[in-house]
């Protein structure tokens, strides 16, 4: 039998504050949108997720079909997806894209062998670049131009970032601060969308309406494109393509941060100087243009989105002003998700501590901006890094989540680090069990619990009827659920019943036969809810064979 460290509690009709709700997560729509920007945002990921075809104008040479192919960790997040850059470094160090022969980007698909790219031999420097993720890009995006020119007028003269002053594709001739983009060559959504669009799937809009010619090579572009620019369309309710997608990113929520404030391991960031450059918040443009959702909202990106020289650890390819080691500084929320890290991947597989590691390594390369920083760390005791990266970790984490996989299932209620055996506890930033702490008010409660069960990936499950999820009353008696299965007992009076035939026999032993073993998130078999189909749960199967009563 499974022991607890909480004392009963008794069962109470809750009423849990709207705004203590879990925040959204990975990928979730942002909160307080009205029903038609909702809307939006559904039929703008629909078209993120489309593939695009060769006879609706992909191509003629692409890196990828749909926007999600890359954007995959969550849909509209980071992914794993690499493209490649080239170009060439003349002796005095200046660069040249090889525009006329197709770069600085190689398109590595075609729409035929005739029309592929290709890198030419020309360059001398090629470097991959991973897809950086659009969550929360509605809310970078009303960052005031005016707060990231301060921000970086503030910081140290010897770590300062640069800020790149750019266009909009969409609106020429107004100096805006680029943000997007791993040289921050794009200021707004619209812009980054109609760029990727037509650099990374070959799909013209009408912002960019000329595709780029494979190799270089217009005559080739000529006998190889055979759809009319620009290819997007609108569809029945008038609206493109384009404008789909952006709507998708620009109303794409933040990534969750739990515990929200107050970890030891932040201190230790700031005072390593980690935030100099990782600017842990702003605060969104109050311009009431902008939607109720975006407008005025305290934001914690870690980030100041500025260009910084990264020295040996950078791409060695320019565009425009940013120069060959010049990277802009990537915002660090929902960093503990990421893998691949740095700019063009290198930091691959491992453990989340492992990878965090490396990028930190990587800041003290020779000639970088962010040597003292990166020697900051390496000077700090074992515990204070210990800290510093466990604060990390919780950038990405969502409400619940105590076993760090993403989701909130039986698991975050029943495991080591779950809810029930947080209850009653009281509990400081620091704590594991401090993910439980939606209120932030030190303890774990029952009000806590039913925010869990409003949470649930399992639904809304009141087996009996009164009202209260089924988990909200095992927080307040646990011997509610005997089996660990997270349904009350008194509603499933034969647990070895896998398959709800009335009888436990073959084909319950037989399902239980096939989930021998671990299984972290639950499964039919565990009957006794240890996450393991083991003997014991054979010798209840066994003990109640028959008919059930």
């Amino acid at each position: 039998m499974r022991s607890f460290r909480i004392p009963l509690l008794p069962i109470v009709a809750l009423s849990f504050a709207a705004n203590a709700a879990a925040p959204p997560r990975m990928g979730d729509q942002i909160e307080g949108l009205t029903e038609s920007q909702q809307t939006r945002f559904e039929l703008g990921r629909i078209q993120f997720e489309r593939n695009i075809t060769v006879e609706e104008g992909l191509g003629p040479v692409f890196n990828q079909t749909s926007c999600a192919s890359c954007h995959n960790a969550p849909v509209g997040g980071p992914g794993a997806q690499f493209v490649t850059r080239f170009g060439r470094i003349d002796k005095k160090g200046g660069f040249d894209p090889l525009a006329e022969l197709g770069g600085s980007l190689f398109n590595a698909q075609s729409i035929s062998e005739e029309c592929a790219d290709e890198i030419p031999a020309l360059a001398n420097v090629t470097s991959a670049r991973i897809t950086p993720g659009a969550l929360g890009y509605g809310l970078l995006e009303a960052i005031l131009d005016a707060d990231l020119v301060a921000n970086a007028a503030g910081q140290d003269a010897a770590v300062r970032g640069v800020i790149r002053w750019t266009e909009a594709i969409e609106l020429p001739g107004v100096a805006r601060v680029g943000r997007f983009g791993w040289k921050a060559q794009l200021p707004t959504i619209l812009s980054f969308s109609a760029d990727a669009s037509n650099q990374e799937l070959g799909f013209t809009t009408r912002l960019l309406e000329n595709e780029n010619p494979p190799r270089g090579d217009v005559n080739l572009l000529a006998a190889c494109d055979m759809v009319a620019d620009p290819e997007d369309t609108e569809d029945s309710a008038g609206v493109d393509f384009l404008d789909r997608v952006t709507d998708f990113q620009r109303f794409l929520a933040a990534p969750p941060q739990m515990p929200a404030a107050g970890m030891s391991g932040e201190a230790v960031f700031v005072a390593a100087g980690c935030s100099t450059c990782h600017t842990p918040q702003f605060v969104t443009s109050t311009d009431m243009s902008l939607e109720e959702a975006l407008r005025g909202k305290t934001i914690q990106p870690y980030g100041d989105f500025l260009l910084h020289d990264m020295g040996a650890a950078a791409d060695g390819i320019a565009d425009g002003p940013a120069g060959v080691r010049d990277i802009r500084t990537p915002p660090l929320w929902g960093v503990r998700t990421r893998n691949p890290m740095w700019h063009d991947g290198r930091v691959l597989g491992g453990s989340f501590e492992d990878r965090i590691r490396a990028v930190i390594d990587l800041h003290g390369a020779a000639l970088s901006q962010g040597q003292a920083t990166s020697a900051a760390f390496d000077s700090l005791s074992s515990i204070d890094q210990q800290a510093m990266i466990v604060f990390l970790d919780s950038l990405g984490r969502a409400a619940f989540d105590g076993d760090g996989d993403g989701d909130v299932d039986l698991q975050d209620f029943y495991g080591v680090n779950g809810l029930l055996a947080c209850l009653g506890s009281g509990v400081s930033p620091d704590d594991a069990c401090a993910v439980h702490d939606l209120d932030a008010d030190g303890d774990i409660d029952l009000e806590d619990a039913e925010a869990l069960a409003m949470d649930y990936d399992g639904g809304w499950y009141d087996c009996d009827d009164n009202g209260e999820h089924d988990l909200v009353q095992i927080a307040g008696d646990p011997v509610l659920d005997l089996d660990f299965d997270g349904e009350l007992d008194v509603c499933n009076a034969c647990p070895a019943d896998i398959d709800d035939s009335g009888e436990v026999d073959t084909d319950d032993l037989l399902t239980m036969l096939s989930e021998w073993g671990p299984c972290a998130g639950g499964c039919d078999g565990d009957i006794d809810g240890n996450f393991i189909v083991d003997i014991d749960d054979l010798l209840l199967l066994v003990g109640t064979w028959g008919l059930c009563e």
